[in-house]
């Protein structure tokens, strides 16, 4: 069962003989856990020379380090294209607590990433992979060839996936917090008393439609959420924001059409739909008369009992200005009127209706 989540992207740095530690942060907890490392984008094969499992105790420092295995063996090669998933490791993995991922990646290796984590993430130089402290470190903001953290446990009635862009990425939430909407959501879920995983699929920069900052949602719907371990549900978000504020963008039946296409690709998987309307943006760069249309015309789709939707996450009444709906509340603007900020961010979160997840 999926406890933790990203979509992968093409781009990001190269390594050659590095140690990379990742910090992620579960929402549900296991008994033992396994890693999904993902060299969807790579040029050439990933080599993992060595990955370890611990819990984190601050900044980079781990503890409880548990060696991972990939059948059997300590190392593995994942060829251009390809996903490899670990063995189960015994290991105690916390609800809503940080684990880290360290890999030692001996031989160049790039081109799968996720470029915005909102999150520290630790590089070194050489083999530091089962060090507790990593000396000469540096931090960055990305996360590599990580996918996804599974967790085994038998309460669990499933995973919920958070699919979208910016907004869904957490873009502009506090770094290190956690408090991108998904995370809240989380929050949410545990304190109801559901044992749900929240996996945040969302893509900054990413759009419905045509691939861009990411393959489109269209073309990753299969990876980033059909195929997702445990995956019960999906909440389909913002990337329709962002083929509305494209040059030349897609008119609003166009953009219906290809979230029909989402939802009846969910239910035929067996999934369950949760779908977000279109959260507000006069004033961002991008607004235009006729982008503010088109998103009136979606919400009103989304809304209607023609969706297909099993439930509606009502983003926009959630966080629109009753005086000036096409715009964010002023307490929830993030100051660019495109992406809220942390009341608009939890705003959201407490809007998904959590009766869906006992359906």
């Amino acid at each position: 069962m999926g406890t933790w989540g990203t979509a992968v992207q093409h781009g990001g740095r190269s390594f050659q003989d590095h140690t990379v530690r990742q910090i992620v942060h579960t929402s549900i907890g296991g008994d033992s856990a396994r890693v999904r490392f993902s060299n969807e984008f790579g040029s050439g094969p990933l080599v993992i020379g060595s990955a370890y499992l611990a819990n984190r105790t601050g900044g980079g420092t781990v503890t409880d380090s548990r060696p991972v295995t990939f059948g059997g063996a300590t190392s593995a090669t994942v060829p251009a294209g390809q996903t490899a998933v670990s063995d189960e490791v015994a290991f105690p993995v916390p609800a809503d607590g940080d684990v880290a991922v360290t890999v030692h990646l001996p031989t160049t290796a790039g081109g799968t990433t996720h470029g915005i984590a909102v999150q520290d993430t630790y590089v070194a130089s050489g083999d530091q992979a089962a060090a507790g402290t990593l000396s000469g470190a540096r931090t960055e903001s990305s996360w590599y060839f990580l996918s996804g953290l599974d967790v085994r446990n038998p309460d669990a009635a499933g995973a919920v996936v958070a699919f979208g862009a910016s907004i869904t990425d957490g873009f502009g939430s506090r770094f290190n917090g956690n408090q991108r909407w998904p995370d809240l959501l989380a929050d949410r879920l545990r304190a109801a008393g559901h044992t749900v995983g929240v996996l945040n699929a969302g893509i900054s920069g990413n759009r419905l439609t045509a691939d861009d900052r990411g393959e489109s949602a269209l073309n990753r719907f299969e990876r980033d959420v059909l195929s997702r371990p445990g995956a019960r549900w999906v909440i389909i978000s913002d990337d329709a924001i962002n083929d509305l504020g494209a040059a030349d963008p897609p008119s609003a039946a166009e953009l219906i059409g290809a979230l029909r296409t989402l939802v009846e690709r969910a239910h035929g998987a067996g999934l369950r739909v949760i779908c977000s309307t279109l959260t507000p943006y006069e004033g961002a760069g991008y607004w235009t008369a006729r982008g503010e249309s088109a998103r009136g015309e979606i919400n009103e789709f989304l809304r209607g009992s023609g969706s297909g939707c099993d439930a509606v996450l009502d983003a926009d009444r959630a966080t629109h200005d009753p005086s000036v709906p096409t715009r964010f509340r002023p307490a929830y603007d993030s100051g660019d009127h495109l992406h809220p900020g942390a009341a608009g961010f939890q705003a959201i979160a407490d809007a998904v209706p959590l009766d869906v997840f006992t359906r």
